[in-house]
Parts: C-alpha cells; sequence; structure tokens
C-alpha cells in the first residue's frame, strides 16, 4: 500500500468527524443524475449524536471519480425548514465513495430528518433519533431485532412490515449479506459468484442494499449492528477461515476485504477502526461490541461472537466449521481456556453489567444462547457453532450476570434462522436451577430453515426454553417499559412474495424482576 493511499484512508477516518477541508483535497467530479441510489442509512446513536451514511454510485455500479464533496442536513422537520446541524464530508473512491458523519451536538430523545447533497443531486430523506440521557427516566422503547437476509431466499417484506410497525431502532444481529453465488430455486438471483475480493464485497453489498424495503427501513429509524459469520465466510472463527468458498483462497486477504466492505456499507463510527482503515490489512480488529444506554430503562450491549472466538471443537471428520458434537467424545469440549468473546471483551461485557444500573439489560448477540440438546436421552448432542460449543465461556457470562446481580437480562440473537423462546438459566444441567433472564432467539428476515417436525420433542428435551418455531420467516419486536416488555414475533405470510402479508405469531409478557416467560 502506498503512503498516499494510507494517508487517504486515515484521512477517510478522521473526515467521519466533520473536517472541514480545504477546496484542494476535493476533486472535480462527473456524477450521474442520482449519486445517491443505495439510499441512506443511520445508525450507532447515543443521547447527542448519531452516524449518518451513504454510498455514491453509478446505477448501482461504482463511481468513476476521484473524491467527491458530500454536504450533509439535519433539520428537526422534513421540509428542512428548521436546519439544526449542516456540514460537509469526503466520498473517497478508496472507501468506494461511501460518506459516514459522526453528527454531533443534537438533542437528547428527539427524532430529526437529515439528506445529502452533491453535484446537484439530493439523496432521500432519513429519519433518525437520539436516545434518552444516560440519567434520563424513560417510559417507553421499542425496538426491532432481525438477522439474516439471503438474497436468494426470499423477499423482504419483513422490512416493509417492520417499518409499519415504527420501532425506535433497529438490532441487527448478523448476516447482513450472504457469500455464495447462488442458491438452488433460488426466488431472485445474486449477481456475482463467490464474494472473495474486495471488489466481490462491495458488489455483493451493491445489490442488497438496492432492495427498496432494505432501504426504506434504513432511512426509518437508527440501527445498531453486529455481524455473523456470511458477512465473512460460512462458519468462520476468528482467524480460522469456515468451510464455504474456492479452494486456494487467501483466507487473510479474503477478511480483510470483508472487513473493509462492511465498513463502507453500515453507519458504524469510525472508531470501530482501531487502527484506521489500513490497519485491517495488517490484521486489526473491527471493534463491534459496543453499548449504549436508553436513559434509565434500558442499557444495550452489543456482542461479537464471530471475530475472537477459538475455533470449533470437534467438528466431525476433522474439517473447519460447524457440526453436531458428541460431548462425551470431545476431550476439548469443557477446555475453560476456550473463549467465545475472548478475553478482552468478556472483560468489557463483565464491566459493563457492573456498571449498568439501567431497568433492563439486553443483550444481543449472533445466536442462542441457551442449552439446545439435539439427543433427547443419556447421550448429549449439541451444535459446536454457538454458546453450546463454548460451555466454559457461557459459564463466565453466567457468572457474570449472577455475581453482579444484573437487572432484568433480556439476550436477543439470531442465526439459527428459527424463532427460541426461553429462560436463561443459572445452570442448564439442573433444570430446577434460577432463571436469570429471558432469551428471544429470532428467525431470519429470508434465509431458509427446516421443518417443525422435531420440535416437540427438542421442547420436552430443553424444558427452559418455552416455545419454537422453525418454518416462518420474519422479525421481533420488543416493548419495554419500567414495568415489563412486551415481546411480539412477527412472520410474514410468503417469503417468496414480495408483496406478502404478514401475522403475529405469539406474543410474550415479562415482569421487570419477575424472570418469568408468560403468554400474552
Amino acid at each position: 500500500m502506498t503512503t498516499d493511499r494510507r494517508h487517504l484512508l486515515q484521512l477517510a477516518c478522521a473526515s467521519a468527524t466533520t473536517l472541514w477541508l480545504p477546496r484542494s483535497a476535493w476533486a472535480a467530479a462527473r456524477l450521474p443524475a442520482q449519486p445517491f441510489a443505495m439510499g441512506v442509512a443511520s445508525g450507532s446513536p447515543t443521547h447527542d449524536s448519531v452516524v449518518l451514511w451513504t454510498r455514491l454510485v453509478d446505477g448501482g455500479r461504482p463511481l468513476a471519480s476521484g473524491p467527491v464533496t458530500v454536504r450533509w442536513e439535519i433539520a428537526d422537520d422534513e421540509a428542512f425548514r428548521r436546519i439544526v446541524r449542516h456540514g460537509q464530508a469526503q466520498a473517497l473512491p478508496e472507501l468506494a465513495h461511501a460518506v459516514h458523519v459522526e453528527a454531533g451536538g443534537l438533542a437528547s430523545d428527539r427524532w430529526y430528518f437529515y439528506r445529502f447533497m452533491t453535484a446537484g443531486a439530493v439523496s432521500a430523506t432519513g429519519r433518525t433519533r437520539t436516545f434518552p440521557a444516560p440519567g434520563a427516566a424513560a417510559t417507553r422503547l421499542r425496538l426491532a431485532y432481525a438477522s439474516c437476509q439471503r438474497w436468494e431466499h426470499g423477499h423482504y417484506g419483513a422490512w416493509r412490515h417492520m417499518r409499519a410497525d415504527e420501532p425506535d431502532a433497529v438490532l441487527f444481529l448478523g448476516d447482513y449479506i450472504y457469500e455464495y453465488p447462488g442458491a438452488s430455486d433460488a426466488v431472485r438471483k445474486v449477481r456475482g459468484g463467490w464474494t472473495v475480493t474486495l471488489d466481490d464485497y462491495r458488489a455483493r453489498y451493491a445489490t442488497y442494499r438496492s432492495d427498496p424495503h432494505l432501504q426504506a427501513m434504513h432511512a426509518a429509524c437508527p440501527w445498531l449492528l453486529t455481524w455473523d459469520d456470511h458477512e465473512v465466510q460460512n462458519d468462520q472463527a476468528g482467524r480460522t477461515p469456515g468451510n464455504s468458498g474456492p479452494d486456494g483462497v487467501d483466507y487473510a486477504a479474503r477478511r480483510i476485504a470483508a472487513y473493509q466492505a462492511y465498513y463502507e456499507h453500515l453507519p458504524l463510527r469510525s472508531s470501530v477502526l482501531t487502527r484506521a482503515v489500513a490497519g485491517l490489512a495488517s490484521g486489526a480488529e473491527l471493534r463491534l461490541y459496543a453499548s449504549v444506554r436508553f436513559g434509565t430503562l434500558a442499557a444495550l450491549h452489543l456482542l461479537d461472537d464471530r471475530q475472537y472466538r477459538d475455533p470449533q471443537a470437534c467438528t466431525p471428520g476433522g474439517r473447519f466449521g460447524a457440526g453436531v458434537v458428541d460431548t462425551a467424545q470431545c476431550a476439548t469440549w469443557n477446555d475453560p481456556a476456550r473463549t467465545l468473546l475472548g478475553a478482552a471483551q468478556e472483560r468489557w461485557i463483565d464491566a459493563r453489567l457492573a456498571e449498568s444500573g439501567a431497568t433492563w439489560n439486553v443483550i444481543g448477540q449472533q445466536t442462542l444462547f441457551g442449552r439446545r440438546d439435539f439427543a433427547a436421552g443419556r447421550r448429549e448432542l449439541l451444535t459446536n457453532d454457538g454458546w453450546d460449543g463454548y460451555p466454559a465461556a457461557r459459564g463466565r457470562m453466567l457468572a457474570s450476570l449472577q455475581r453482579h446481580a444484573t437487572a432484568n437480562p433480556v439476550i436477543l440473537g439470531g442465526d439459527i434462522h428459527q424463532n427460541w423462546v426461553g429462560h436463561v438459566k443459572a445452570d442448564y444441567a439442573r433444570p430446577d436451577s434460577r432463571a436469570l433472564g429471558v432469551e428471544f432467539c429470532g428467525t431470519s428476515v429470508s434465509s431458509r430453515a427446516g421443518t417443525n417436525e422435531k420440535l416437540p420433542q427438542r421442547l420436552a428435551a430443553n424444558p427452559h426454553f418455552v416455545f419454537a418455531d422453525a418454518e416462518r420467516r420474519g422479525y421481533g419486536l420488543v416493548d419495554f417499559t419500567p414495568r415489563g416488555l412486551l415481546t411480539t414475533l412477527r412472520t410474514v405470510d410468503d417469503v417468496t412474495r414480495e408483496d406478502s402479508g404478514i401475522s403475529t405469531l405469539a406474543r410474550f409478557a415479562v415482569q421487570a424482576g419477575r424472570p418469568v416467560i408468560e403468554a400474552a
């Protein structure tokens, strides 16, 4: 990497703080009539700031241009008569002409409108909000959670209906894109083959972000984001490759490309780039785990269980990736040194739980937290890719919840393309152990799953779960108040139809201070 390019990449990170640059820093550009075809988005909200995002493109293709000046505005009203913040940012070709504006100095607990402008073009108008200040007595939060939106497997009607549900924020829990070249019986085709290079990943994001319903949901409210495996490679585990893609690919280079494309296409703060974009080439992390307060009502803790984990244990056949394991035959299964989050992140979440003080502690992470035994007998058959495959790490998380007497833990997950609802137990080996909190693991937006044929036996073998469904696609809504929460599982009627209707699959209530799930 040349010194000049390294400087530009580092400058791009600095520009997220809205630098005013001299005219010599900007190159004149000939732009298409509508360079904002990928839409707009906001994310990483706090009580006084939010990240605004867009990417300049030419009809969905990369923009053939040097740096471009982009102006932005935030207003109290949709007509932009009362503009409260404005500035300019740089869209660099080294970052696919993506723009990340970290707009600060905003009033707390307030909805705003925003837009971008360049060369006479104006973007769609986005709507975003700040959260209540950490000590403010917030009385209501509607949080939507979703994951796993494989393009080929269906349409994004879930996003269309979620927008009508008007959440305060979206918690996206991984698998924003999929790296595969296609799918059998595809509902819609994906362009390109395997995503391996930076150009491949950029093109895949461009395909996904071309969907009008996904764009509209991004423009409707701020998002909090973490990833799972498919943003890089199926079943990848930190620096250990997964099991998808052509042979002979340099996994380290593929990971670097995937990390950069992820940052480029989502409303993330520049602080996730711990050593600037250029640092990714030397193996720097993309730090996604974070915590934010919604007044006194909720602390939202977002985890990353992919980037720092040890490889999966005892995968059948000795291959990379996930598998179902007879735990009695796996010598390393209970190794206390094995980690899912990494030591630094474990210390970080322990500290956040210790200092929280919020009524609800929401832990957003990638997958199913509670034990799910597939054997229903004396043998124990568990998948090795989620928390089940890292029992010592789960034990440390449970110990943190108990040590700090964490108030009202609510664990949200995704990954498995199924809805599972259950109690977080102090000891999953003892059905009579006390419940520490509750868990809602959500289905996919569009990615396929299985059938409900074996679910009655699975629920009987895992009594800490009270509900499961494998057949329906959709999302979840959680309404928090100081007195309790209400979780609504929303599922589309037919994911193969863009105009699909939607229904409520189930509702569950939990009272504050009483971790018992009740049908609502």
